[in-house]
């Protein structure tokens, strides 16, 4: 198919109007994912979540450098939060990383959350896989940053970053948000705060009380410090020792052989999204043009049925074909 042989030769455009398109959900784009998928696999996916504000793109920003230093390739998706007005994402994160807009080893693409929970949008699934067919080693996925609905985005990296900031109660945000559970490397951001070290200390007292099950193939979240942004030298320094221990921890993967329980995990959500995707919004589509679904609302609003039957009705019907 043209549009893949052009993704897979590094045609920039072609893989960024298929990403629109699957935002779009264009028909025509799933056909074209179906043909990239067989050459997926290859990149080195990590994911950085953390609350709002915690600093995640300007370390996405300077992960990209220690990634160009090293001479590989960096694909980003920065899932940002939907605007209201047009739908389509807010373009923040993407303003702060400008300054790679000139280099070819790098491509950025925003993403829109469009209601989407998990900090991730619908479409960030697809879109690894086209940056994966582009040829970039390294794909970064920085989440829109939702608070306690940052979980999902371990089901698509294999390395997951936390960012947490002093002075936020991020320690408890971790607590109850799973965090501690989706963590490879947790990186203490803002270090030069008050309040950093006792934010460490927490994160520390947190890891001793996770049972050993808890550390897949026996690896231990690092706590990771990054000081002020404005102070290149101790910045740059720190961005080196978390580019590194991102790289420690895909070795820990291969070596352990526990990369294909993460690839197993990707396959299984996708799997998912892809049958209630072919079932379910065709019978949602079916139910609407042919007013059904109205009728089915009113019945429910006036107590004449309940939800949970309806439901049965139409898995019942649509099973056997008869929808």
């Amino acid at each position: 198919m043209e549009t893949t042989k052009k993704i897979k030769g590094g045609d920039v455009r072609a893989a960024s109007r298929l990403i629109r398109n699957l935002e779009d959900r264009v028909p025509e784009a799933k056909t074209t994912i179906k043909h990239l998928f067989p050459l997926t696999g290859k990149a080195h996916v990590i994911g950085i979540t953390g609350s709002p504000g915690a600093g995640k793109s300007t370390l996405t920003d300077g992960l990209i450098d220690m990634f160009r230093k090293k001479g590989k390739t960096v694909g980003v998706l920065a899932v940002d939060p939907t605007s209201p007005f047009t739908g389509g994402a807010i373009l923040g994160d993407r303003i702060r990383m400008q300054r790679h807009a000139e280099d070819p080893g790098v491509f950025v693409r925003s993403l829109a959350t469009r209601g989407a929970l998990g900090g991730l949008a619908k479409a960030v699934g697809d879109a690894i896989h086209v940056m994966d067919v582009l040829g970039k080693d390294i794909v970064i996925v920085e989440t829109v940053g939702t608070g306690q609905q940052e979980v999902d985005i371990i089901n698509h990296s294999h390395t997951v970053l936390v960012v947490l900031v002093p002075g936020m109660g991020d320690e408890i945000q971790a607590i109850k948000a799973g965090i501690l559970e989706i963590a490879d490397i947790f990186v203490v951001n803002k270090a030069d705060r008050e309040g950093s070290s006792k934010l460490s200390r927490e994160l520390m007292a947190m890891l001793d009380m996770a049972p050993p099950s808890t550390f897949q193939g026996g690896w231990r979240p690092p706590i990771m410090k990054v000081e002020n942004a404005f102070e290149p030298t101790g910045f740059n320094k720190a961005l080196e020792d978390i580019s590194n221990k991102i790289e420690e921890h895909h070795q820990h993967l291969v070596d352990k052989d526990i990369i294909g329980s993460r690839m197993r995990r990707k396959a299984v959500v996708e799997l998912n999204e892809a049958i209630r995707a072919s079932i379910l919004e065709p019978v949602l589509q079916k139910l609407l043009s042919s007013g059904q679904m109205e009728g089915m609302i009113e019945k429910v609003m006036k107590k004449e049925i309940d939800p949970y039957t309806v439901a049965e009705d139409i898995a019942k019907r649509y099973l056997e074909g008869c929808l």
